[in-house]
């Protein structure tokens, strides 16, 4: 399994912590974000990410910054991404077994380093439960395409 990462200025330390838990537990992944505190936009790192995601060049997508907020409605805005904003556990297993979540984001400023940790963990070892959510996600696809549901 290979992530990508991203994050603007106000997510830096999360993100340097969750890329060496991912070094601990073996995931690879590319870092699409920015590596300095200087601000950025964090649109131009959420679309970096969730492209990766989408052309196959990694299968899932962490973004962060300081809410998380920013990430995800940019993350949501590239077509096929299903981005979950998740501060605990529970959400992100969620978000993948029901919604098939391909990104997760999480806010720096909302989230501790070892509760993003539990997150993460969760997301990347759930699995999507197909079943009736698939009908779901078509509704959701249909909107995504301007389709009446």
């Amino acid at each position: 399994m290979k992530i990508a990462i991203a994050n603007d200025h106000a997510a830096l330390e999360l993100k340097n912590e969750l890329m060496a838990y991912l070094d601990s537990i073996g995931v690879e992944y590319i870092n699409f974000g920015t590596d300095s505190l200087e601000t950025v936009d964090y649109p131009i790192y959420a679309f970096k990410a969730a492209q990766a995601v989408i052309s196959g060049q990694c299968d899932k997508g962490i973004v962060l910054c300081g809410s998380g907020i920013g990430m995800s409605l940019a993350a949501n805005k590239v077509k096929g991404i299903r981005c979950a904003l998740c501060s605990e556990p529970y959400s992100a297993s969620m978000a993948v077994q029901h919604n098939n979540a391909n990104m997760l984001a999480m806010g720096e400023r909302v989230i501790g380093v070892e509760v993003a940790k539990t997150v993460v963990k969760a997301y990347l070892e759930s699995e999507f439960e197909g079943g009736r959510h698939v009908k779901r996600l078509g509704m959701i696809d249909k909107i995504e395409n301007g389709e009446e549901i």
